[in-house]
């Protein structure tokens, strides 16, 4: 089971398919939001439970939780294809807007051994901002999916589609026998990041907050690109550095 804290991750959890098992709101706790998570419980017939602030100390840790928590009974995983699936769904969907037709390319955002939760749910957060199909994480040294990352992530875990994975370097290799172009964060030789034309399906990659994407990783890449510096230091947070890369992304192509 796994604990979800704050007021936002929590209405977010409701009114997605999340396997909510029950909601806690500390006695005087009042609002807009607070009303919208007792209705958005009440129409899943998920119990609402009001108890004294002792008792909230006692079952939420987090002198963040702004009196509400929720219980889930597991963070869904999609597998790879489904993520795939989805994304292609989407490519091949023609939107029409004043006679205008445009395609919209896939993206999927894949996280290479990322740590720090705090990172992780910020990154999710500017995934679901920027319009990202799927994020691919790997199971192995990567920071859990827990309430810290729900938390940060200000609801955006719950909405968008993470799959696990075991082997990284097997699964960029299935994303190009569909038709992904494998681009890369990393200082090592590669390109400003403006310089591609990302107007193709991407699967961008980002990677561990200090040593980056790992050099099979890398290997892997069809591009490898930074994002030029002018001050003293050579990088930034992993989590800053991917919401710029999304959204010059999503800039191209709106162009």
């Amino acid at each position: 089971m796994q604990l979800i804290i704050g007021r936002k991750p929590v209405l977010e959890s409701l009114n997605s398919d999340e396997q909510i098992l029950q909601v806690y709101i500390q006695f005087g706790q009042e609002g807009g939001i607070i009303d919208a998570i007792r209705v958005a419980a009440k129409k899943r017939g998920i119990k609402v439970n009001q108890i004294s602030p002792d008792k909230f100390r006692q079952i939420v840790k987090d002198k963040n939780a702004q009196g509400v928590a929720a219980i889930k009974s597991f963070q869904k995983f999609y597998s790879l294809q489904e993520i795939i699936q989805f994304s292609k769904d989407k490519q091949h969907k023609i939107i029409s807007s004043q006679d205008q037709i445009s395609k919209t390319f896939p993206i999927i955002l894949i996280l290479d051994s990322i740590q720090d939760t705090q990172n992780v749910g910020a990154i999710l957060r500017t995934a679901e901002c920027s319009g990202v199909d799927g994020i691919i994480v790997t199971k192995h040294n990567s920071a859990p999916i827990n309430q810290t990352v729900a938390k940060t992530s200000a609801g955006a875990s719950e909405l968008v589609k993470i799959c696990q994975v075991n082997n990284l370097a097997q699964a960029i290799d299935e994303l190009k026998k569909e038709g992904f172009w494998i681009v890369g964060s990393y200082l090592g030789n590669s390109k400003p990041y403006t310089e591609i034309d990302y107007k193709i399906p991407v699967a961008l990659v980002v990677g561990n907050e200090e040593k980056g994407i790992r050099k099979l990783t890398a290997d892997k890449c069809d591009f490898l690109v930074h994002i030029p510096m002018k001050g003293k230091i050579q990088s930034l947070n992993v989590s800053v550095a991917a919401g710029i890369l999304l959204f010059e992304i999503l800039r191209q192509r709106s162009i």
